[in-house]
């Protein structure tokens, strides 16, 4: 008796999703990158006019026509530093909230709030938003309105935190303009705070506190 045909093989299951990326892609995901962080640092200290491309280029270690490799000017290139330092911000924000927990009180939501926005103002690598408060008038029209509302996304997540804190009698000011004053008064630390001074962010959070509720 013939023996019997060798069944084929299965073929492995297709992988769903993006594929990997190359080394290439990822060298170029790397220099974009580098190029962001370099333009942030540099309109927060010389400002969106005192920059040059050169100088953006120089700071990234690139040559000096790179940066249009992957923008095509410097005014997009500024919307690339308020566009990706608002989605961090968004992201992270959503990060320290779900870790807190949903039960959480509510003064213990608004302490994480202002934490996390102190972190994003005054941290590490925190040249982003101060730039978006800075330049924001150096974005075309268009840019404003997309950058506004990655901004509204990210102030509305304290909306329900206000509101139960006004019902529960600890935030006396209507939240819609508490929020307005709380913004101005956090994103101002820009001007004036110092990682040399006496306060620590955990120590600035709870000054901030005493301000709004009364509670640290």
């Amino acid at each position: 008796m013939p023996p019997a045909a060798a069944l084929p093989a299965t073929p492995p299951p297709a992988r769903r999703g993006r594929p990997p990326k190359t080394a290439a892609e990822r060298d170029e995901g790397n220099r974009r990158q580098a190029l962001i962080t370099a333009a942030a640092r540099l309109f927060r200290s010389k400002g969106f006019n005192g920059t040059s491309t050169r100088d953006i280029a120089a700071a990234a270690d690139m040559q000096s026509g790179s940066p249009f490799y992957f923008f095509q000017s410097k005014q997009a290139l500024l919307h690339a530093v308020m566009q990706e330092g608002m989605a961090s911000a968004v992201a992270s924000q959503a990060q320290a909230l779900a870790a807190l927990g949903a039960r959480a009180p509510a003064q213990e939501k608004l302490r994480t709030l202002v934490r996390h926005h102190f972190e994003v103002l005054l941290g590490p690598g925190s040249d982003f938003i101060p730039v978006m408060l800075y330049e924001w008038r150096s974005l075309t029209p268009d840019e404003r309105v997309s950058i506004g509302a990655q901004k509204d996304a990210y102030e509305a997540v304290w909306m329900p935190v206000l509101r139960a804190l006004h019902r529960a009698g600890r935030l006396k000011a209507r939240p819609e303009v508490a929020r307005l004053f709380v913004f101005g008064a956090l994103n101002w630390s820009v001007q004036w705070f110092s990682d040399r001074g006496t306060l620590s962010l955990d120590e600035l959070t709870a000054q901030a506190l005493l301000l709004f509720t009364g509670d640290e």
